[in-house]
């Protein structure tokens, strides 16, 4: 299954220790979903989407299998369903799928990763430090390399990667 994450998981420590995979975070391809807005998940330090005309949240694909995908909707948890979607990417439109929570648990405030208090932990798992810069373009996946498009680039522009 191909995923569109935004949030948490796209921290690489934080996705292959939740998936149990190594190396699963390098696989990861930039995205932008339109139309859908990253806000905060109300009582929670975490994001969800609400669609909203005219926006557009960065994150990134990743195609998974049967086992990862099992402990990935574990760590989501009941808040989240998974919600088909199309994102762009450097290589055209994708179908993925991502974990939307109830549009009614959505704070309706704008969501993103900020850096980790140093020599702590965040409750996502993330290790002190932040966030990371970009999403690793090393790696092949059903996108194969990462390439720049002149159609779409992600831009994500040194900011921290949702």
């Amino acid at each position: 299954m191909i995923l569109f994450l935004y949030g948490t998981l796209l921290h690489p420590a934080v996705l292959e220790a939740q998936a149990g995979q190594r190396g699963l975070g390098r696989r990861l391809r930039p995205a932008r979903l339109d139309g859908w807005a990253r806000v905060g998940l109300r009582g929670t330090p975490y994001p969800t989407l609400v669609t909203r005309p005219g926006a557009a949240t960065e994150g990134a694909v990743l195609r998974v299998g049967p086992a990862a995908l099992a402990r990935l909707a574990a760590y989501e948890g009941a808040f989240y369903r998974l919600l088909p979607v199309r994102v762009a990417t450097a290589r055209g439109p994708v179908r993925a799928r991502s974990w939307v929570a109830q549009r009614w648990r959505a704070s309706g405030r704008a969501w993103s990763p900020g850096p980790a208090p140093r020599g702590r932990r965040d409750p996502s798992g993330m290790p002190a430090g932040g966030w990371p810069a970009a999403v690793h373009p090393a790696g092949s996946d059903l996108l194969g390399p990462a390439r720049p498009s002149a159609a779409y680039s992600p831009g994500l522009g040194g900011r921290p990667a949702p």
